[in-house]
């Protein structure tokens, strides 16, 4: 359907600024994790008798937690029939979604204590996921309009049924044990699979919910990003698109949490962590750039030595662009004296404007510039710094059909460039 037929609905928490943190809203879908856990019995047994032996309560409470969930949902889950019951289509969309959420919660809680895979509510894992975050009881009822006792009540029934502390006092607040926090990071990501269900229902009557939220690196910033952004206006032109910059770690970290639903940029060697699963779109290499009338401009046969001599602007410490800036001083002793370590594409393009300074870049990333003529390229053969550009993405992570379209447009941008 295309975009301008579809009546868009508020961003509703399907992605925020990394490091912002605090509980995710409730929605829709999520308000009462055991009705989720009945409607899941019922797809699973075909059969609303069977649902409530299984879940030890009594018919009518199936019953009742199916007409909610079905009014919530603004739409039929299931279809009754003599030969039991059947998931329609946004049924089964829902509870593709319900199994991921609860096969990641579930594995946690019945590590922690089997007991809480059916006693634990929405309520007590927000309030745990906030007071992880904020490291004070406080801060956290503040952050999600509570009063301190309430949320300290909701950690207190989580312990007793958990059958330990799940947090420590410190002189400037509380700590999370951890399992407090492997449990708070399940919670999350169930959380944010639950999002995304509603996300999917949502499409099925052709309305859009919820937005993208993409984690930029530089090269992204620069020169993929805005091109994909345009392509997938054409497509859905009032979907929110959330194009977040900052550290790689901080970008990372929110990735994890399910605030962010994908990265877009230089890869890194190993992948950073477990969960995590890098994909490779197409390589990129770095080049040195100066203004058009500098010393260096037009001479051909340049070497890191004849480099050394200029004042540089290189990538900070600790990424791909950097250690390949490196690599290439290595062989004249290293980076030279007058170095300015930056990430702004802006910043370097002015200073190398104003003076001798000569930049290290990615080739696609100044692209712009040198098409332009701000900036022209300097004639230093570079084949050490070829890196591999792409996704990083959660393991297993199922995108929405916004999301899926997102990612087809950038593939198509990256065909397009033959990149």
């Amino acid at each position: 359907m295309a975009g301008r037929d579809r009546r868009v609905v508020p961003a509703r928490g399907a992605g925020c600024a990394c490091g912002q943190g605090g509980p995710h809203p409730v929605t829709a879908v999520r308000t009462n994790l055991r009705h989720l856990r009945l409607l899941l019995a019922v797809a699973e047994t075909g059969s609303m008798s069977r649902a409530a032996a299984r879940c030890h309560v009594t018919q009518p409470a199936v019953t009742q937690a199916i007409t909610k969930l079905e009014r919530l949902a603004g739409q039929a889950l299931f279809i009754r029939r003599s030969a039991g019951m059947f998931a329609t289509p946004a049924g089964e969309a829902l509870v593709v979604r319900l199994r991921r959420a609860f096969d990641r919660l579930d594995t946690v809680m019945a590590e922690l204590a089997p007991r809480l895979v059916m006693t634990a509510t929405t309520a007590q894992l927000d309030a745990l996921i906030a007071s992880t975050e904020a490291e004070s009881f406080n801060l956290a009822a503040r952050r999600m309009g509570l009063a301190q006792p309430t949320v300290h009540r909701a950690i207190a029934q989580l312990e007793t049924e958990a059958g330990r502390p799940l947090f420590e006092r410190t002189a400037n607040g509380v700590m999370a044990t951890r399992a407090a926090q492997a449990l708070a990071m399940a919670a999350r990501l169930a959380f944010s699979e639950l999002e995304q269900a509603e996300v999917d229902l949502a499409e099925l009557v052709g309305r859009e919910v919820g937005r993208i939220v993409v984690g930029a690196m530089p090269l992204a910033r620069s020169y993929l990003l805005p091109r994909a952004i345009a392509r997938f206006r054409s497509r859905r032109p009032t979907l929110p698109v959330r194009a977040l910059d900052g550290p790689y770690e901080d970008m990372m970290a929110g990735l994890r949490r399910g605030e962010v639903d994908f990265l877009v940029g230089a890869l890194r060697d190993p992948a950073p962590i477990d969960d995590i699963e890098q994909i490779r779109l197409f390589d990129d290499t770095l080049v040195m750039v100066a203004r058009p009338d500098h010393p260096l401009a037009g001479q051909s046969g340049l070497d890191a030595a004849a480099l050394a001599h200029f004042p540089m602007v290189a990538a900070a410490e600790r990424t791909p662009a950097r250690r390949a800036f490196d690599r290439i001083f290595a062989s004249v002793g290293g980076p030279p004296q007058s170095l300015l370590e930056t990430g702004s594409m802006v910043l370097m393009r002015e200073l190398l404007r104003v003076s001798d300074h000569v930049g290290c870049i990615s080739r696609l990333q100044v692209a712009a510039e040198i098409e332009l003529g701000a900036l022209c390229l300097l004639d230093l053969n570079l084949p050490e710094t070829i890196r591999p550009i792409g996704l990083s993405q959660r393991q297993g992570w199922l995108p929405t059909r916004a999301q899926a379209e997102f990612l087809a447009e950038l593939r198509a941008v990256i065909r397009e460039r033959s990149l």
